[in-house]
């Protein structure tokens, strides 16, 4: 037994003697510059490219094996720049000898110092490692192919970290024509191994020059992976950037995101915790989990959007607002929903966003990218527009009454038309109360159902002002020139308090019934009202006009025509109607009512005329009259004295008024000129062929009857 001993001692010694003396005369003998030469040459027959090696190689042994290399450069591609392809400064790599014996590999850490990568695709598309790439691509055989039940060869791998020092990356793609550059790109990590932490920190500046900008990153996470390279873990996710350009708002923008990921391949799982992105006064919060990430991924979780003020977020952005009744609009915006993607679908489920006082519920579904449908349902509870609007200018008139459908026929030129044809949504959307332009209205509804180039829109006000409205519209774009629709309701409205609520005042009262039937078509608004035809109709009942007397007008009227002082004014007259009815046709733009009819106990107006869309030009007449009761049984009321008679002229805008002396006289001698013309007709009827017999003898035959047919 101690024999054995000793020949066991004795063959270690000489072991260790022998290796003692690799270490120090190896390195004495052996010179690897004496290598360069066939290193050159071997790098040039497998890839076709010039290595220059024109630092000094060293040589180390024990306890690694390892070399460190001076300045190395790698020619470019053929047919590309004189730039070198690749160049290092720098660089050392050890292998630490010993559990080489045992089938491991131990690298001490990987140093690279100036590298330099210059990368280009040429306008043929193709690229300056190509070449390299094809030198590699050799088909696995079955012999090659991985057994899936053994280990990674990288599982006897450890490194002792990375280290990637002032690098520099340059991208030129002449078919886009596109020049990026990576600058002060520096990369290192802790020690590799699996199944432990291994810390990560990278910065670089990206330099763009078609827009002109730079962006500065840093980020820093521990990772840690299993030896089957399928499981990966990055704790302290933390990445910064910095971009500048005259391109970007504000000329720059500062992010920074933060998240715990862990990504199982096997099991095709992803697990996003406590992402934050900060960006220009905006955070966003979400814990995300993924599923089938390989096959069909699907990703739900919470999104968060913290409250932040979008007016100033808006400013940063240099995305401009126009300026509000409000300053304090758009300073409170929060939202938070539940989010369910795959591939091609969305779901926003629970959604809850918070507009300064308003808060808006409801879910949206997004499926199929490519071609979205839009499926929502979004209730409001109450919106103050007002705060939104433009501050009122001095001297600017209120805004008239439109009704939703009118509201958007109006605009139907300002919607996209292609992105009509494409739309493809159904929903609706509630507001319990909605306050615009002074008016209050509750229990406003729109449906909208919108799909191969059809838009239809059903929508209510359940209460407005003692009164309701309904209407529906339709928008057609799928033929070539786009056509509308409009039919639209009002019942029972209080016109006193929604004249006072948006005049702040009201001059007239009553409660109003009206309806609209309309079509138009056309690709611009002028087109549209050159064309709109359709039937409106409306009544008054109980209407009171304040500050116009009809019986002092009809008074001041005939004081005028007999030349007597006009009667006194008074702040407090009114004209009481108990009914103000009327119906028009609208044909190609033009509006004709002929049967304006506004009554009274003692006072009947009539009226007619036109409205033109397309001119705006105004063509009206109204007639007043008194009533007097006959004396009959029936008490039957007839008009008595001389009518008012009043020509609208002028625009929509700014209709003119004048008061017809002319054709007021006439009907004052109607009944004298009537019998004056029924007594002397056969005399003037003679005259006149006589004068139109003596016309043809001076001018020539004929020439008396063309007269006498066109009077």
């Amino acid at each position: 037994m101690g024999r054995m001993l000793k020949i066991i001692l004795s063959i270690a010694a000489i072991i260790i003697v022998l290796i003692i003396a690799a270490v120090l005369i190896l390195p004495l003998v052996v010179d690897p510059n004496d290598f360069k030469p066939e290193i050159q040459a071997a790098v040039k027959d497998n890839t076709g490219r010039d290595l220059l090696i024109e630092g000094d190689l060293q040589l180390s042994v024990f306890p690694w094996l390892g070399v460190s290399t001076g300045k190395l450069t790698l020619s470019n591609a053929p047919g590309f720049s004189d730039k070198v392809f690749a160049e290092i400064s720098e660089s050392n790599v050890k292998v630490k000898l010993l559990p080489l014996l045992s089938k491991e590999l131990e690298v001490s850490r990987v140093v690279l110092k100036g590298l330099v990568l210059n990368l280009a695709k040429n306008k043929q598309g193709i690229s300056n490692w190509d070449d390299l790439a094809n030198k590699d691509s050799a088909p696995a055989t079955s012999a090659d192919a991985p057994d899936s039940k053994s280990v990674s060869p990288l599982a006897a791998l450890a490194i002792g970290g990375i280290s990637i020092e002032q690098a520099k990356v340059s991208w030129d793609d002449q078919q886009k024509a596109q020049h990026i550059e990576i600058n002060d790109l520096n990369f290192k990590t802790g020690k590799l191994a699996f199944n432990q932490s291994i810390d990560i920190d990278l910065s670089l500046t990206i330099a763009n020059k078609e827009p002109a900008l730079t962006e500065a990153i840093t980020f820093s996470t521990d990772l840690v992976v299993n030896k089957a390279l399928d499981v990966f873990k990055l704790s302290a996710f933390d990445l910064k950037s910095t971009t500048k350009g005259k391109e970007i708002p504000g000329e720059m923008l500062q992010a920074n995101l933060l998240a715990e990921i862990a990504i199982d391949l096997t099991r095709q799982t992803l697990n996003i915790a406590g992402l934050k992105l900060n960006s220009a006064g905006l955070t966003v919060s979400a814990d995300i989990k993924g599923s089938n990430i390989k096959d069909n991924p699907i990703f739900t979780g919470p999104i968060i959007i913290a409250e932040f003020n979008l007016a100033q977020f808006m400013k940063k952005l240099s995305m401009p607002l126009p300026t509000m009744k409000d300053a304090s609009a758009l300073s409170r915006v929060s939202a938070g929903f539940m989010l369910q993607a795959t591939a091609d679908s969305a779901d926003i489920k629970n959604l809850i966003v918070k507009l300064d006082d308003t808060v808006i519920k409801g879910f949206v579904s997004i499926n199929d990218f490519a071609k979205p449908a839009i499926n929502f349902n979004l209730n409001a509870d109450a919106i103050d527009a007002d705060r939104y609007l433009a501050p009122k200018k001095a001297g600017e008139k209120a805004k008239t009454i439109a009704t939703p459908a009118s509201a958007v026929a109006a605009s139907a030129t300002l919607f996209p038309v292609e992105t009509l044809r494409k739309l493809n949504a159904k929903g609706q959307v509630s507001i319990g109360s909605l306050k615009i332009n002074q008016l209050k209205m509750q229990g406003l509804s729109l449906k909208l159902n919108a799909k191969n180039g059809v838009l239809n829109t059903q929508q209510a006000v359940k209460e407005l002002y003692q009164g309701a409205y309904n209407g529906n519209a339709t928008i057609n774009v799928k033929n070539r020139t786009p056509s509308l629709a409009l039919n639209e309701r009002l019942t029972k409205v209080n016109l006193q308090p929604l004249l006072t609520d948006m005049l702040g005042e009201a001059r007239i009262s009553g409660i109003v019934n009206a309806s609209a039937k309309i079509q138009g078509h056309g690709n611009t608004s002028a087109a549209i009202k050159s064309s709109l035809g359709g039937k409106l109709n409306f009544n008054f009942n109980n209407g009171v006009i304040r500050g116009f007397n009809i019986q002092k007008i009809i008074d001041s009227s005939k004081a005028l025509l007999k030349g007597t002082p006009l009667p006194t004014d008074n702040k407090n007259d009114q004209t009481v109607f108990s009914i103000i009815s009327g119906t028009a046709n609208i044909s190609n733009g033009l509006i004709r009512n002929d049967d304006l009819s506004m009554k009274s106990s003692k006072v009947q107006i009539d009226g007619k005329g036109t409205a033109n869309l397309r001119t705006d030009e105004l063509d009206y007449q109204v007639k007043a009259q008194l009533l007097k009761t006959a004396k009959s049984e029936t008490g039957t009321k007839k008009k008595k004295g001389v009518p008012i008679i009043i020509n609208i002229g002028g625009t929509i805008a700014e209709p003119s008024y004048q008061l017809d002396i002319a054709a007021m006289l006439l009907e004052q001698n109607k009944e004298k000129l009537d019998k004056l013309l029924g007594k002397n007709k056969e005399k003037i009827n003679k005259k006149a062929d006589e004068l139109l017999k003596k016309l043809d003898d001076k001018v020539g035959p004929g020439v008396g009857n063309l007269i006498k047919g066109f009077l």
